[in-house]
């Protein structure tokens, strides 16, 4: 017998092909057990696919929090975006020189500004919602289809017609919030930053992440990403190098005397337990933890929960994470030392090397190093320069600071600088706290930085800030 003994099937019609019988057509109040799904895959059937566009927009209340009054842009620092954080960094290879005091930049008001301590580009969102964005663009970061750099803000084509509420920027990504709690995502992609289930080297147009409950939140490493949800967890993916994404894992699967791999995070990932450690290493897990905001460094992520608790993870070098010690964290650890109610935290602050808290008393703490050399604080410190002032806003950089408070603008940061702290050629960095005198009166409501740049929000309403904005350089690359 050929074939091994198996029978051959007897050829059907159609060259071979069975013909299955028409369903029979079903009313839509039959009842059978056949046609009736079970409760479980009903709830199945009910789930929203990780890519289904969400079509019911968040709480209007919640909507509210994220509509802050529009203002007028103003820049300062390093504009030449791609020589940002180059080692070729030659004045004769600049395209624009560096811009030491504050310039307006374009006509239209914003109501965000976002860029990162390790980022040379930034996303702004106008009063109507919609994104802009300009700088570096060597990996499509700008959302625009192509690596083509942007000097002036352009409009992004792939998220017209959407509301944006929230957005994130990493070193070479870029991540936006619409009023739906959908996230897009573009830029570099090599490590699963971007989130959409892939480590595609690119994604050069805003591409959705792969979730299903709506975010309100997002924040971005150099090559990791955070997302907050509604319901108050948080999620990660990206490279896990440092322990970086909570997972209680730093990734490594791969390890020759040449070669070290990671297992990137390609989709967003539930964080692990929280924890706190006692004085003799005993981990005891933290129940109730329902995040409420967060921020991200170059490598950690310092995150506050609704009782106002402190927890930091990820790469603990100079004590940026606040435990008195250089041990990296793969899982969320509480800072003990914002334990006690007295000392609630009420925000937080990620540079490139160190992080900011402000309490409940509106006292500024530091913990890591803003300098490139000397002593760092392994535990959070109070800023005594800034006591008594009210902080409205911060900017963090590689090694600057730029605090928006009261009616002025306070900035600090060692040489070398590029004009980021808007103080002047002559005086382009201080070791302490200075007010820029320039500023004063410029009523700023948002302050963000890149790896060398500041953006500003001047809220132009009362006619004595106009005025003063008039007096203003214009920066028209």
């Amino acid at each position: 017998m050929s074939n091994n003994g198996r029978k051959r099937s007897a050829p059907g019609p159609a060259g071979g092909r069975k013909i299955r019988k028409p369903r029979k057509p079903m009313s839509e109040d039959e009842d059978s057990n056949d046609s009736t799904l079970s409760d479980q895959a009903q709830e199945k059937q009910r789930t929203p696919s990780p890519l289904e566009e969400p079509v019911v927009k968040l709480p209007q209340e919640l909507l509210k929090t994220f509509y802050k009054p529009p203002g007028r842009l103003l820049i300062a620092g390093c504009v030449s975006w791609d020589l940002v954080a180059k080692r070729d960094n030659n004045i004769s290879n600049r395209t624009h020189p560096n811009l030491y005091t504050f310039h307006k930049f374009t006509e239209r008001r914003y109501r965000l500004i976002v860029s990162h301590c390790t980022a040379a580009h930034s996303i702004l969102v106008s009063d109507e919602g919609e994104a802009y964005t300009f700088g570096r663009n060597t990996c499509g970061q700008l959302g625009f289809g192509d690596t083509v750099t942007r000097n002036l803000p352009e409009r992004v084509p792939g998220l017209a017609g959407k509301n944006i509420i929230h957005a994130a920027v990493g070193r070479h990504h870029s991540l936006f919030v619409t009023d739906t709690g959908a996230v897009y995502a573009c830029g570099d992609n090599k490590s699963g930053q971007c989130g959409i289930g892939t480590n595609t080297p690119q994604v050069l147009v805003p591409t959705r992440v792969r979730h299903t409950t709506p975010i309100v939140k997002v924040g971005c490493g150099a090559e990791f990403s955070m997302v907050l949800d509604c319901n108050g967890a948080l999620h990660s993916f990206g490279l896990p190098e440092y322990g970086q994404l909570g997972h209680n894992t730093d990734g490594k699967y791969f390890v020759t005397s040449t070669k070290l791999s990671y297992h990137f995070e390609t989709v967003p990932k539930h964080v692990a337990l929280f924890f706190e450690k006692s004085k003799d290493g005993h981990v005891t897990p933290v129940k109730d933890v329902d995040i409420v905001d967060f921020s991200c460094g170059n490598n950690h992520t310092v995150a506050i929960d609704s009782k106002k608790r402190a927890f930091s993870w990820g790469f603990g070098g100079f004590g940026r994470l606040g435990h008195a010690e250089q041990k990296d964290e793969s899982v969320p650890r509480l800072i003990k030392f914002f334990e006690t109610s007295s000392r609630g935290v009420r925000s937080v602050y990620c540079g490139a090397t160190y992080s900011l808290a402000i309490n409940d008393h509106g006292v500024l703490f530091l913990f890591g190093q803003t300098k490139r050399t000397g002593e760092a604080n392994m535990y959070p410190k109070p800023v005594q320069d800034l006591q008594g002032w009210n902080i409205k806003d911060i900017g963090t950089s590689c090694t600057s600071v730029v605090i928006a408070a009261d009616d002025s603008l306070i900035a600090w940061g060692v040489s070398p600088t590029y004009g980021e702290l808007g103080t002047g050629e002559i005086n382009k960095s201080t070791a302490r706290p200075k007010e820029v005198s320039k500023m004063e009166g410029f009523n700023v409501t948002q302050v963000t930085m890149g790896y060398s740049h500041t953006l500003l929000l001047s809220d132009d309403s009362p006619d004595e800030v106009k005025q003063k904005l008039e007096s203003l350089p214009n920066f028209e690359p």
